[in-house]
């Protein structure tokens, strides 16, 4: 299972970061899972009232978490799904948004949490969404990376 050995975090009172979620539209059941499990785990870190805004699909998530940074958030947490199908779509979409992510994260010193699901089957996809019955979270979990990674960064940006 992908989730072995992943980390634990604790929430704490991330409540003064400015935190958006930049979400895909496409495969509707998945993405309300991830989109509630972000907003669940944006919840327990304080966060009470967090921007999500929805794009069409997970192609266009790097180009509006670049104009989030832009727009002074601590963190964007990218939410998406791309399930493999029969022509090489699956490749370019995944690599243009991962390429992309981490570009915007690099270029404005940003955290953007990864939770652009890139599974093989849509069973795969609702067995990480975080619904009832899933065997993980990652609309929580990307969520918590975006936060944690925010609380490490913010003292770097301080002037000395």
């Amino acid at each position: 299972m992908s989730g072995a050995g992943a980390p634990t975090s604790q929430p704490f009172d991330a409540s003064g970061l400015r935190v958006a979620v930049v979400a895909a539209s496409w495969h509707t059941q998945v993405m309300d899972g991830l989109v509630d499990g972000a907003t669940r785990a944006l919840t327990a870190y304080g966060i009470s009232e967090p921007e999500v805004i929805r794009v069409p699909g997970t192609f266009e998530l790097p180009v509006v978490a670049s104009a989030l940074a832009k727009a002074g958030y601590d963190a964007v947490v990218a939410l998406g799904v791309v399930i493999r199908g029969g022509t090489p779509h699956f490749d370019y979409v995944c690599s243009a948004a991962t390429d992309g992510l981490t570009q915007v994260s690099v270029a404005h010193a940003m955290p953007v949490g990864f939770g652009v699901l890139t599974c093989d089957t849509e069973e795969q996809a609702l067995d990480r969404a975080g619904l009832e019955g899933s065997a993980e979270d990652k609309g929580w979990e990307a969520t918590a990376a975006a936060l944690d990674t925010a609380r490490v960064v913010a003292p770097l940006r301080q002037p000395r």
